[in-house]
């Protein structure tokens, strides 16, 4: 039988060529990005592989793990990477500096150059910039000007970005920094955009507007930074006429100057122009639909917050950390609960991973707006706990007269290691004061320094006070305040001028309203509490004259305000106030609920009259019953 055999040719199967990697080389690449690397678990999947590989002594990849690591904010294992190094040279030594201050760790970096100094290595034109970063603030004017010296000395001035970093720290060191930071700048042969915005920017701080003008004016070239530094200069210091009319020249927009220029007018209460800039902005980031509806809460206006956040999320913008915290901040000081549930709603819906510091800006929120029970949960369900989480709670139930919750909320502290700092005593000292636990609060303020090395402030001071003079303590708290290892404040005085007033102690009053006129001659909050005293123990010539001296110097006491919430909008009114639009309507409801009040009054006059007459009538036929019933048994 004959075979017949398949002419048809097979199909070609394409075939790939193998390609083999090595592990080292798929490290390397891994190890390229490494610093920018902020993802914990990933750096310690590649920690574990260069130890693997015996690469932790490389003075190549250690700098790197060094950065990763402080992105990460674990700077104990960034200490332990270094430590491993045996010969660490001048950019590890840098690399760990910079590390130090970009955790805050301010002290530590300086320790670290020492101890570089100490190794026999010299510092570089990267180092001092490095050291520059960690001093902020007036106290470090002696620091960074022994820095200048030792820069000096070096000769890194030559390195341009070495007298910008100067002239940024001096500029921070308050109105003497920004005094040699000039100083250096007039130096300066050779300057650029940075050195010119810096001292711009050092200028704006000192607020030296109408000189950071001048220099403003005097440069050749402007850039974006400095159009948006002169501008943010002038929303700060709150002329918004002359940051528009800046706003108006300015060649070129971004999203910077746009969202400075919403900032200022939300801060000047300009929420209509605000809202006009807003809407006419080509592009809206996060930040500017943050800063506007942190504007109309502020303000207490719930209906237009609630509108843009709603528009806010149908544009597809999600949710950041800056943003919630922005916006339950601005909830929080304004008592505007209805937008801050909207947030927390919106975080439930769209389960947004809440951090640690957006739930504690959840639990102040809800604890200043009056709901504790919300506070609670909240705090009760949070995974990770900061000192700032339990503070905020404690001054919650505090704020609100809930002592001895607070305390036992303090013990709960205690028992799971958290130790207090000295917001949490000033919590504490509150819930005692709101409560009457005045032998607890002294208690309190005394194991401070004994127990947990804190030295009381006049914050504490300020409290111990308000709750001796609460507690009818008033010699007490005379003595604290002469034994205080600073001088009394006017908020001190006025605490105890308080006080005598609760207790009508006019003697004592008048001795604190003396200190307090030296302090504070001007303030006509102390006058008028002096006179209330005096009225209140009937001494009407003293209050004639105290009204005259009060007359005299021309001071005024502004009228209290009042707030409240209806409709989702909050109200302010203030004595005779015929701002509000339909304050014709709420005087004549007032005038109806005072005529009420006094038809009640009459009634309940009548009421107590026709009680107290059936009383006595009761009494007299009791009486003569009891006569007639002693004559019965006499007959």
């Amino acid at each position: 039988m004959p075979l017949y055999y398949n002419t048809k040719p097979p199909m070609s199967v394409p075939v790939r060529a193998p390609r083999w990697v090595s592990t080292r080389r798929l490290l390397e690449e891994k190890l390229d990005n490494l610093h920018k690397c902020n993802n914990l678990n990933h750096v310690k999947q590649l920690h574990a592989q260069i130890i693997k590989q015996d690469l932790h002594n490389d003075l190549y990849i250690a700098p790197k793990l060094v950065s990763s690591l402080s992105l990460c904010r674990q700077m104990g294992l960034a200490m332990k990477v270094f430590n491993y190094v045996h010969d660490p040279n001048v950019h590890l030594y840098n690399t760990l500096i910079r590390a130090c201050v970009q955790n805050s760790l301010n002290i530590q970096a300086f320790g670290v150059f020492f101890e570089m100094q100490k190794n026999g290595l010299f510092a570089d034109n990267f180092t001092y910039p490095f050291l520059l970063k960690a001093c902020d603030g007036k106290n470090w004017l002696r620091v960074v000007q022994m820095i200048h010296t030792q820069i000096e000395k070096c000769g890194f001035l030559a390195d341009i970005y070495v007298p910008n970093s100067l002239i940024d720290s001096y500029s921070k060191c308050g109105v003497f920094g920004v005094g040699a930071a000039r100083r250096l700048f007039s130096s300066m042969g050779e300057r650029d955009n940075v050195t010119w915005n810096s001292m711009l920017s050092g200028l704006m701080k000192g607020g030296e507007l109408s000189e950071a003008r001048r220099l403003f004016d005097e440069m050749s070239e402007k850039d974006m930074v400095s159009w948006n530094t002169m501008l943010d200069g002038y929303a700060k210091a709150g002329e918004m006429n002359m940051a528009f009319e800046l706003f108006e020249k300015m060649p070129e927009r971004n999203v910077v100057s746009w969202s400075t220029m919403v900032w200022g007018y939300c801060e000047d209460g300009d929420m209509g122009t605000a809202k006009l800039l807003f809407d006419r902005m080509p592009v809206k980031s996060l930040v500017p639909w943050t800063i506007i509806i942190s504007g109309y809460a502020e303000k207490g206006m719930a209906n237009q917050a609630m509108r843009l956040y709603d528009q806010m999320e149908e544009a597809g913008l999600k949710l950041d950390d800056g943003t919630v915290i922005s916006i339950l901040a601005a909830c929080a000081q304004s008592g505007l609960l209805s937008l801050g549930m909207e947030v927390h709603a919106s975080i439930d819906r769209n389960r947004f991973k809440c951090s640690t510091n957006v739930s504690n800006a959840l639990v102040d929120m809800y604890a200043k707006c009056g709901s504790l029970d919300k506070a609670m949960s909240v705090f009760n369900r949070m995974p990770k706990k900061d000192l700032v989480s339990w503070n905020a709670m404690l001054q919650g139930l505090a704020m609100h007269g809930h002592g001895e919750q607070a305390l036992e909320l303090f013990s709960r502290m205690k028992q799971e290691g958290i130790q207090p700092d000295k917001i949490t005593f000033i919590g504490i000292l509150c819930a005692c004061t709101h409560a009457g636990l005045v032998d607890e609060g002294v208690r309190y303020f005394y194991t401070m320094e004994r127990d947990y090395g804190i030295l009381p402030q006049v914050e504490h001071y300020g409290c111990m006070i308000d709750l001796l003079g609460r507690g009818g303590r008033l010699k007490e708290a005379f003595r604290l305040v002469h034994s205080m290892p600073f001088e009394p404040n006017a908020i001190i005085w006025g605490t105890l001028l308080g006080a005598c007033r609760m207790h009508n102690a006019v003697e004592l009053a008048k001795e604190v309203h003396d200190q307090l006129i030296k302090l504070e001659p001007s303030d006509p909050g102390n006058y008028s509490m002096l006179s209330n005293i005096f009225a209140a123990a009937g001494d009407w010539d003293t209050v004639a004259n105290v009204r005259h001296k009060m007359r005299s110097t021309g001071v005024q006491k502004p009228s209290g305000a009042s707030s409240i919430e209806v409709d989702n909008e909050v109200h302010e009114f203030t004595v005779l106030d015929r701002l509000h639009p339909k304050s014709d309507k709420i005087y004549r409801m007032i005038d109806r609920l005072g005529q009420d009040l006094k038809q009640v009054s009459r009634c309940c006059w009548r009421l107590g009259f026709e009680l107290k007459l059936t009383k006595q009538i009761s009494e007299l036929c009791l009486e003569r019953a009891s006569i007639r019933n002693d004559l019965r048994i006499v007959w």
